[in-house]
């Protein structure tokens, strides 16, 4: 080979090699994700929020509404089943429902016991312990509304069970098919809007609640002996905590702090303000006094409409959302159930399952660009409807069926129901050898 044809083919042979790198260094120059500290302070902020709801929020709020003898039972039941929720959130949890792979109902287990999770490890801009936390308080809570139409009756033992099967079968796969890239709402045309867990906190508890106090039966004396709330105190200062933990609830669903947040931050002001004087309005507009528990009740059933639309929804649009649920959740509550004759004692499904539902449905109109919401061109709200109304429609049968089992499994292994002699007595003192007061 002459001098020329060596150079030629020296060119060639070395541009070939050139190109074959081109992938390599366009890999090597791709910025790797990096952790944004103010996205990160904001997030652990937001998950020490949604604690702050638990307990000692809703531990007070659902203390206050039980009688003096349960008050104890109470509160340990919300705070052992949210303990219980973060660790088999670590187990099989967190994997289940953000694990790689997987299909629209369930994701992969690579993930379990957070394997291959690291203090290095990334999601969008925060850490992924920080994001695995904060997805591990809204299992917690979650379970722990369940519980509130069931107290006063059910064992310690059987709540820490049903607890368990109920998260694996009913909570993991709901929170994966709402928030997972590849979960069945996410993937709906269009997709279900759902910002911070209408579907999968209130609409998934407020329905297990009811089928769990289906099966469970009524206290004894119900509705015959007057069960008032014995402690209105409590459960206002139990309110408070909760509106303020919900603004890391419903603004922590951004995952930064940007826009979208501060959004939903405003959303869950005054849909909640305008729920809890909507509630009122109408104690005296059907011929009784405002009352204490009433505002408390509506500032709940606001934060629980506006839950889906935090981020989905302009201020008025949460405004009037946060009034229509409202109303139609103390019609479930006062007029429903009596009819009904459940025995759901601390209302569970008359707030969290009629007004997840409202606010998952009603989702769908205020989202609409002309109601101030975020919507572009090309959205169709009876298309987006439809899909809102579908994806709760699957949430109550997912529920209900599991929690059927769930429950039943429960009474398998524990009997499920406390003794005549317990439940007269109080679970307190029956089931935890206290008093609430002494």
């Amino acid at each position: 080979m002459n001098r020329t044809n060596w150079t030629r083919a020296s060119v060639a042979a070395l541009g070939i090699a050139a190109l074959a790198l081109l992938p390599a260094a366009a890999s090597a120059a791709a910025p790797a994700p990096a952790v944004d500290k103010g996205d990160a302070a904001w997030m652990m902020t937001s998950t020490i929020l949604v604690l702050a709801m638990i307990v000692p929020g809703l531990a007070l709020f659902y203390g206050g509404l039980a009688r003096a003898k349960n008050m104890l039972s109470v509160m340990t039941q919300v705070g052992a089943v949210a303990a219980l929720a973060m660790l088999v959130w670590v187990g099989w949890g967190y994997t289940e429902a953000f694990g790689d792979g997987g299909n629209a109902f369930i994701a992969g287990f690579d993930k379990a016991f957070m394997r291959g999770v690291t203090p290095d490890s990334v999601s969008g801009t925060i850490p992924e312990y920080v994001f695995a936390c904060f997805q591990m308080t809204f299992a917690a809570i979650t379970i722990a509304l369940v519980l509130g139409a069931v107290v006063e009756r059910m064992k310690f033992s059987a709540a820490m069970v049903f607890a368990l099967v109920w998260l694996t079968i009913v909570y993991f796969p709901i929170a994966h098919m709402v928030w997972a890239s590849n979960g069945l709402f996410f993937t709906m045309s269009p997709a279900a809007l759902d910002f911070a867990g209408g579907t999968v906190v209130h609409i998934n508890s407020g329905v297990s609640a009811l089928v769990a106090c289906l099966i469970l039966g009524k206290r004894i004396g119900y509705p015959r002996e007057p069960m008032p709330p014995h402690s209105l105190t409590l459960t206002g200062v139990g309110t408070g905590l909760l509106w303020v933990g919900w603004f890391g609830f419903n603004a922590g669903s951004a995952l930064q702090a940007n826009g979208s947040a501060s959004l939903a931050m405003i959303n869950t002001f005054v849909a909640t303000a305008s729920a809890g004087l909507a509630w009122m309005l109408v104690e005296k507009i059907t011929g009784h006094k405002p009352s204490a528990l009433g505002f408390c009740s509506g500032i709940v059933t606001g934060l629980v409409a506006v839950t889906p639309a935090a981020g989905n929804s302009g201020p008025i649009g949460a405004i009037a959302l946060g009034a229509v649920a409202s109303a139609i959740c103390y019609f479930a509550v006062t007029k429903l159930k009596p009819k009904l004759g459940y025995d759901d004692a601390l209302d569970t499904f008359g707030i969290h399952g009629v007004g997840g539902t409202v606010g998952a449905i009603g989702t769908g109109i205020v989202y609409s660009s002309a109601l101030g919401g975020p919507s572009g061109e090309g959205w169709s709200m009876g298309a987006q409807l439809l899909v809102q109304v579908e994806a709760v429609f699957t949430t109550y049968v997912w529920a209900a069926i599991g929690t059927v089992i769930a429950i039943y499994a429960a009474k398998l292994l524990t009997g499920l129901r406390v003794t005549e002699e317990v439940e007269r007595e109080g679970l307190d003192l029956g089931e935890h050898g206290e008093r609430a007061y002494n």
